[in-house]
Order: C-alpha cells, then structure tokens, then sequence
C-alpha cells in the first residue's frame, strides 16, 4: 500500500511531465540581463591634490586644502554639455605650520567659521583639442563671486582620468588677507592654485 507521501511525489512527477509536454508550454528562455548602468563619475580623493602658492615678501609659500569635493557630469563625445561643481573645505587649508593654519581661518583671511565653503560652478566648457579644455564658471570665496576660466588638461590610465591644471586667483578680489593684509609689498594679490583631479566612470577620452 502506498503512503501519502509517495502518492504526492507521483502526482506531482505526472504533473511536471504533462506540462512539459504541452505544446508552447515550454519555460521561456530568460532574457539576457539589461546592462548595467553607467558608473556614476566618482572623485579619487586619496588621489587628488589642490594646493596654492603666495608669495610673503617675495618668498614663495605653499598650501593646500585637505578636503574637497567634485561632482562631474562628463561625456567626451559632448565636452559642451558637461558640468562641474565643486566645494572646498576652508578650515582645511594648511601651511604645514598649525600656528599659520590657525591665522588663515580668521576673519581677515578665510573666515572659515562664517562661511565653511568655497565653491565652483561651471557655466560652459569648451574643447581645445588635444585632451585640453577650458572651463569657465563662477567661484564664491568668503560671499565674494567672481568668473574665471580654467584651463586643465585630461589624462587617462587604468580606468582613471587624471585633470591637472591651475589657475591664479587675485585674493583681494574675494577679501582674502583683507584689512593690514591687504598690503600687497607684504602678501602679494596673486596667488597660483594648481590642482590634479583623479576620477573613475568617464568614458574613454
């Protein structure tokens, strides 16, 4: 005699076979995964530098800023379309002295208590060929905005898009040493900013 538990196997045996045999029954095959979205365009932070030079009485001094950020939107084939926004962390600016990184957040310099953040949007870009571009866009430092065009320049290796370029800032422009430090003999208007950009998910150049 038959238990309930083998009577269920075979009725559901028999039923597997009935349905594969079914014409148009068959499982349809599965459709090949969609591809996979594009990586978002990402910034490589611990390969990233921004670093400025002043001059001190004619004496060149260097800096950098410890912390940003970059938001790229980049397509190669549309370099007209793109976009850049980018923020700085002014607290995190250094000399490499703590007693001079403390004067730069004072108001006179960064007032970087009142307002944290200097900031880059682009408003156009243009190819020049070559893997080189220009950037133009509005930079806001201590509430002050001023245009500028940034040249850079694009590499890539291993999947990694390098832009390195500069530019010089004129710090009176954005209240930057102002008050006794506006003195130019002391502190010169003219401040050279470079930077080197490392990103992941721009498509090949």
């Amino acid at each position: 005699m038959k238990t309930l538990s083998t009577t269920l196997l075979a009725l559901a045996s028999a039923a597997v076979l009935a349905l594969s045999s079914t014409p148009g029954a068959a499982a349809t095959p599965a459709k090949p995964a969609a591809a996979a979205a594009a990586a978002p365009i990402s910034l490589l932070a611990a390969q990233s530098e921004l670093g400025f030079t002043s001059k001190q009485m004619g004496v060149p001094v260097d800096g950098k800023f410890k912390r940003f950020d970059a938001q790229l939107s980049f397509d190669p084939k549309k370099p007209e379309a793109a976009k850049v926004a980018f923020t700085i962390e002014l607290a995190s600016a250094t000399l490499g002295a703590p007693e001079f990184d403390a004067e730069m957040l004072k108001a006179a310099w960064f007032d970087a208590k009142r307002v944290p953040q200097a900031t880059f949007q682009s408003s156009a870009v243009k190819a020049l060929g070559g893997g080189r571009y220009e950037v133009a866009g509005k930079l806001s430092i201590k509430g002050q905005t001023r245009d500028i065009a940034v040249p850079l320049a694009l590499t890539q290796a291993g999947g990694t898009t390098t832009a390195t370029g500069g530019f010089v800032l004129k710090r009176l422009e954005f209240k930057i040493g102002d008050g006794e430090w506006a003195d130019t003999s002391m502190v010169a208007n003219d401040v050279q900013v470079k930077f080197k950009l490392a990103f992941t998910g721009i498509a090949p150049l």
